[in-house]
């Protein structure tokens, strides 16, 4: 079927059922950002692969509605499906509830597929569109009848983390967990974020490509704990061990009928950002439901000292491997045919090679010249273009190691850039640096080290469409809450133990894009009369490309930093490499 036919297909469901909008939103059961090929909604209706976005289907339209990340991707991924992109003001807004109450008239009724909408979204939708008189059905997969050989669920194995690994039992997780349910004066707690599950079980999987996560539901209650998974995941051993930690195992398919049967009079813990419509729909209405962000969300977020140290380790064997390809591309750019998938192919082989390495924790963005302005661009046979001595290159790459979870970008000059070109780098650095020094109180929150972050690129009326940070798990999803670097107020502050990304950058589309990025982690710098003060420590560990820097543009202790930077790096990484290696990188670290 084309993508045309498919979108016929809906809109005979929805004529047949008097529906005038369906809403089709990036999701899984779980709300998950990352889905197994089941869940690939938009990809299959539309063409557009992008991990956000929202397809909306009327009678006479049907519209992307997504952010400035994918702009251009999805204008070409879009072409003769049938759907136009609708930009986004402001990212992971539903901006398309307003062009609904404007365009349908009073007494129409939008569907959806409760499995596939967060309680907030769901109740948002509810709310805003009865204001109008258009009603909601919930209850509508116009998916499946059109979808033939829609993939099953993913039936890899998963397995069970030593504490070794993780720093903490799921006995000691279960309890913190529970404690905090207490003073929610809860009974239940219903999780179904695989990031979590994964987090309080010290599980592991392969259920959803980058991310080594199982999927599966708990539902943590006054007599013990259920997790609902396919039982065949996991060992008899590995079974024990969750039985001796009182945690019984349940078919996944179970948690409906679980909720359902919550005795009248109890409550429970529900996080509506985390938790599918449909499930909050099995819980009777007798049980009294409180809403917030799941406990686990929080504890995951600060990481425990073994957490942190593993993590250290991790980012010295993930330099290595960055340092061997960077070398391998400096020696061969010019002299043999390399394009943007050959060299992502070959710098998975070198991470490969590092001790606990998993995979990769997300597709690499490996964008020469104007596919460097597409943040989020990932090459395909139609797109891959060669890399010639000539141009900027932008590398935005990732490893999953049991020992930590990894995210850099950098940028490298591989011949002949123009003046613009080492404006806008050195700005890009300037800004990074800014935001992995800056000192900040206690409290503070994401979008003041977004503003500290950004003044470097405001201050020569530059900016970029994207936050400035996200948190990484720890062995876990890259993308990661509760905290997050972006202009919007989000209430959650910054707090020792948190690893965020640190990446500012510039894009200028059909030429080039520059970002750079590190990973830090907040940690405690100083107490004086007037509170206490954080910072952060860089995490991330491979060379920054000096050769394109204009060096009057930094100040001195921007020098200092990039200096000692790139110091830091051989010595941490030196013991690890040969001579040829080591003399290759500290050329590439000489101060400026």
């Amino acid at each position: 079927m084309t993508y045309k036919d498919k979108l016929a297909g809906i809109r005979s469901q929805m004529e047949k059922d008097q529906v005038e909008a369906y809403i089709i939103p990036s999701a899984d059961p779980h709300i998950s950002e990352y889905v197994p090929d089941r869940y690939k909604c938009i990809a299959f209706t539309s063409g557009f692969t992008g991990s956000a976005g929202t397809l909306v289907i009327t009678h006479d339209f049907a519209g992307l509605w997504t952010d400035a990340r994918y702009f251009v991707q999805a204008e070409e991924q879009l072409q003769d499906s049938g759907f136009q992109l609708v930009k986004l003001q402001a990212q992971a807004t539903p901006e398309y509830i307003a062009w609904l109450t404007g365009r349908l008239n009073e007494g129409a009724t939008v569907a959806f597929d409760a499995n596939l909408i967060s309680i907030q979204l769901a109740e948002l939708l509810e709310t805003e569109l009865s204001f109008a008189g258009i009603k909601i059905s919930s209850d509508k997969d116009y998916l499946s009848p059109v979808w033939e050989n829609r993939p099953g669920l993913p039936s890899e194995t998963a397995y069970l983390l030593s504490d070794t690994i993780t720093g903490k039992t799921v006995s000691s997780k279960l309890e913190e967990v529970k404690a905090a349910l207490s003073k929610y004066r809860t009974h239940y707690h219903l999780i179904s974020s695989l990031d979590d599950i994964a987090w309080l079980f010290n599980i592991r999987g392969s259920d959803v490509k980058c991310n080594p996560v199982v999927l599966a539901f708990a539902l943590l209650k006054p007599e013990g704990t259920s997790l609902y998974i396919d039982e065949t995941k996991l060992s008899a051993q590995e079974k024990n061990q969750l039985s001796e930690c009182g945690v019984e195992l349940e078919p996944y398919g179970g948690v409906s009928n679980a909720l359902a049967s919550i005795p009248a009079g109890s409550s429970i813990l529900v996080d509506p950002k985390r938790n599918c419509f449909a499930l909050y729909q099995q819980i009777p209405q007798s049980v009294k439901v409180v809403f917030d962000t799941n406990p686990s969300t929080n504890f995951k977020a600060l990481k425990n000292a073994t957490e942190i140290a593993n993590t250290r380790r991790t980012m010295i064997r993930d330099g290595v491997a960055l340092t061997r390809f960077f070398k391998w591309l400096d020696e061969n750019i010019g002299r043999s045919r390399l394009t943007e998938i050959s060299v992502a192919e070959r710098l998975y082989q070198f991470r490969a090679e590092q001790e606990d390495f998993v995979g990769e924790s997300f597709d690499t963005i490996a964008g020469y010249k104007e596919h460097g302005a597409l943040p989020h661009y990932k090459a395909t046979p139609q797109s891959d273009v060669e890399l010639k001595a000539d141009g900027l290159f932008l590398l935005d790459s990732g490893g999953q190691y049991k020992s930590g979870t990894t995210d850099i970008t950098r940028v490298v000059s591989l011949g002949n850039i123009t003046d613009e070109e080492k404006i806008d780098y050195t700005l890009v650095l300037k800004g990074m640096i800014e935001g992995s020094t800056a000192r900040f109180p206690k409290g503070s929150k994401g979008y003041q080290i977004d503003a500290i972050t950004r003044k470097p690129l405001w201050d020569h009326a530059r900016n970029y469409g994207h936050g400035t940070g996200h948190g990484v798990g720890y062995f876990l999803n890259v993308h990661e809450g509760p905290q997050i670097f972006n202009p919007s107020n989000w209430p959650v502050e910054i707090e020792p133990g948190m690893i965020t990304s640190v990446e500012p950058g510039i894009y200028r589309p059909f030429k080039y894009g520059i970002r750079i990025e590190n990973l830090v982690l907040t940690v405690v710098d100083e107490i004086s009369e007037f509170g206490e003060f954080y910072t952060f420590e860089t995490l991330t560990l491979f060379v920054i490309d000096t050769a394109p820097v204009k060096k009057d543009l930094l100040q001195p202790h921007h020098i200092e930093w990039l200096n000692n930077y790139n110091e830091e790096v051989v010595a941490k990484l030196g013991p690890l490499l040969d001579e040829e290696e080591l003399r290759w990188l500290k050329e590439k670290a000489k101060a400026i």
